[in-house]
């Protein structure tokens, strides 16, 4: 019988062989699931003996990662902000760049000052972003549309998972065609697909693999889908209101042009820590 710390090793040096990246903390996380604790809380359990069907359970989990199967898939779940979220196969993975997306929304809001903001999350995959963001403000409205069945019932699971499948509706639309309101939106936010339909081949493959093509390729500039948004929100903000993106590497500057070409104020372009393209925002007059 092996220990949680032989468990462990081995695992580690199988994943390593398999060229799995970060094999130790992949390792580590699957443990810390089957323990039920945080990874920074393993060494007190290492040495404990586990039952044959957690040894059966890191076995089939350390199998899947060695398949290519990106972790947070295996492990079923995910952080993002202050939420753990449900996560499958029928959304992207939640990402950190897209936790800061979030930050600037909130700021927006803060600033902006209106009661009951309705905010507006389009391709909202597994909801991170509008859950993020009714977690962390204190009122508004709520509303996450994704033109996947498969992802907005992902989304609205998490809403109850989160306790907030009461303040958060989602509903299945592509894009903003169905909004027949006009000026009724404060604030629109989207993390849309936006790689270049040649660039898909080349992506990683435990994202080209396993996360849905349908949230990645954004068309033959991986512009597509901005070009939609921002004419959308030109009909459906409120004077005032603001649209937020998060764009690709190197798109900046044609996400000003859009803005700027629509009639939009205080367009802003900038970058994630890496310093590479990441979010676009502007204010319609």
């Amino acid at each position: 019988m092996h220990s949680w710390r032989d468990i462990l090793r081995l695992s580690a040096e199988y994943l390593i062989q398999k060229g799995v990246p970060d094999a130790q903390v992949a390792a580590e996380l699957l443990v810390a699931r089957l323990l039920k604790c945080g990874r920074g809380f393993l060494s007190p359990r290492l040495d404990e003996t586990p039952d044959a069907k957690y040894v059966e359970a890191m076995r089939r989990g350390v199998s899947r990662l060695a398949a290519g199967e990106p972790v947070q898939y295996v492990l079923g779940e995910w952080d993002f902000r202050s939420l753990t979220l449900s996560c499958d196969r029928r959304a992207l993975i939640p990402r950190p760049e897209t936790e800061e997306l979030v930050t600037r929304v909130l700021k927006f809001a803060k600033a902006y000052d209106v009661e009951r903001p309705f905010v507006v999350d389009v391709g909202t995959g597994s909801g991170c972003i509008i859950l993020s963001l009714a977690k962390e403000m204190p009122d508004g409205v709520f509303l996450g549309i994704d033109i996947s069945p498969d992802a907005v019932s992902l989304a609205q699971e998490n809403a109850v998972r989160c306790g907030l499948g009461d303040r958060v509706k989602f509903a299945v639309a592509d894009g903003l065609d169905e909004f027949d309101e006009p000026q009724s939106v404060d604030i629109l936010v989207s993390n849309p697909p936006y790689i270049a339909t040649a660039d898909c081949a080349a992506l990683d493959p435990r994202i080209r693999n396993w996360e849905p093509m349908s949230a990645l390729d954004g068309g033959p500039a991986g512009l597509d889908f901005y070009e939609r948004l921002v004419s959308d929100a030109i009909n459906i903000l409120k004077p005032g209101g603001g649209a937020f993106f998060e764009i690709g590497d190197g798109q900046g500057e044609a996400l000003r042009k859009l803005f700027f070409d629509a009639g939009f104020d205080d367009i802003r372009i900038e970058n994630d820590y890496a310093g590479h393209d990441r979010y676009a925002f502007a204010v319609l007059p």
